[in-house]
């Protein structure tokens, strides 16, 4: 496994054991166990994966611009014939 997989994976461990323990414990911080957890899913273990998952690729060709959308159709026609 790379070390970006490990983080990634360490991190969302991390965040969701936090966030069942606030719940399943019964002790005065159990509401900062569970915010603790939602703020290291989404400050930590969705940017490390949007990064890994979009490293190397083209932002562009996913956006609708005009020449994505003619390739759009186009696709579209050829399906229906």
């Amino acid at each position: 496994m790379k070390p970006i997989h490990i983080i990634t994976l360490i991190a969302f461990i991390a965040s969701i054991t936090s966030i069942i323990c606030g719940f399943v414990l019964n002790v005065d911080y159990s509401q900062k166990l569970i915010g603790f957890g939602v703020i290291g899913l989404f400050l930590i273990v969705f940017p490390l994966f949007s990064y890994y998952r979009w490293k190397g690729k083209n932002a562009k060709d996913y956006m609708l611009t005009k020449e994505n959308l003619d390739k759009m159709r186009e696709n579209q026609r050829e399906k229906k014939i």
